[in-house]
């Protein structure tokens, strides 16, 4: 990717956070592949606000960084019975624990 190219890529992700804009994610090249990652993915219509409902009736309690990817999957960080873990919310709906990045 040209200099150019990246710093246009970054200046328009920027003007999309200053204006209010959400940055669901984006995908690289490599990533394509994946299921719900290529060229006219369409993202569904639930929200951090949904995701949370769902996680905290899963028993997850202070959850918080939730993130959107372009399957539709929702992740973020919470406790668990007591300890810090990963947890996710699949499109059908199922809530899950996963691997803690630090």
């Amino acid at each position: 990717m040209s200099k150019f190219r990246l710093f246009g890529t970054v200046a328009f992700a920027i003007a999309l956070g200053s204006v209010g804009l959400p940055i669901v994610g984006t995908a690289h090249a490599a990533d394509m592949s994946a299921p719900g990652c290529g060229p006219g993915a369409k993202i569904d219509g639930s929200t951090a606000t949904d995701a949370k409902k769902k996680m905290a009736a899963a028993g997850y309690t202070e959850i918080k960084d939730l993130k959107k990817g372009c399957d539709n999957f929702w992740h973020g960080r919470a406790m668990k019975d007591g300890k810090p873990t990963g947890v996710m919310l699949t499109p059908d709906g199922s809530v899950q624990s996963e691997w803690l990045d630090e």
